[in-house]
């Protein structure tokens, strides 16, 4: 992909740390974007161009409506960036049902459920000879899962081992998979989880470089992005 200039791209969680990173550099880039968020106050926050759409990850039918939404603004879907997520911290003993069954929908069913809704158009997309992609964000944890961060390690691993597998069966499709594993960001997460409390962590890289790496890898062709791709 030599440009993402008139690309359509539907970014999930745009209002996040990491998010709204993304969504500036694709905005700098040309894309025609749509920008998802929980919170429509906060997506007009943005300042970023686009057509915005709200919705709960954790509701099966938000998905559907994502995708509605990018087709609606723009006629056509060529790629998604999955920058949502939520995170908890605490020994596995203490975390509660709800928290896990949060995690694992936000982190992992949510995600699968976007690729199920939006195929068709990226399947088109790709027919059109527009390089459709699909980023996931599995971070470092799904590498090297984390005592006190069981629940969410998990969440992640199931995200990267999705990503995996999808993108063997997508690639049929003409449809490329990338999922990205940078160490800790500073993207102010860890300071709303929704159980516990972070422990001391070291300082983390900045969102804007990471997203920087992201959107190269987006246009240079990449399928993955391990934790090493970030180091330096």
């Amino acid at each position: 992909m030599a440009s993402l200039s008139g690309s359509s791209v539907l970014i999930v969680g745009a209002t996040g740390g990491l998010g709204r990173e993304i969504a500036q550099l694709l905005s700098e880039e040309g894309a025609l974007l749509t920008l998802h968020g929980r919170s429509a106050e906060r997506l007009a926050e943005l300042g970023i161009f686009g057509a915005t759409v709200t919705g709960d990850l954790s509701d099966p039918s938000t998905a559907a409506q994502l995708v509605s939404a990018a087709l609606a603004a723009h006629g056509r879907l060529d790629g998604i960036i999955n920058a949502a997520g939520v995170v908890a911290f605490g020994p596995l003993a203490d975390v509660a049902d709800e928290t896990i069954d949060t995690l694992m929908a936000v982190n992992a069913t949510a995600p699968m459920r976007l690729l199920r809704a939006a195929r068709p158009a990226l399947t088109e997309s790709s027919g059109g000879h527009r390089d459709p992609f699909f980023v996931t964000l599995s971070g470092i944890v799904s590498e090297r899962p984390t005592a006190n961060m069981a629940a969410y390690s998990a969440s992640k691993a199931a995200l990267a081992a999705f990503a995996q597998a999808a993108g063997r069966e997508m690639r049929r499709d003409g449809i490329r998979f990338l999922d990205a594993r940078p160490g800790h960001t500073e993207t102010g997460l860890a300071t709303r989880p929704i159980q516990g409390a972070a422990p001391p962590l070291p300082t983390g890289y900045q969102p804007a470089d990471v997203a920087r790496r992201v959107v190269d890898a987006i246009i240079s062709g990449e399928r993955d992005l391990p934790s090493t791709a970030f180091a330096g």
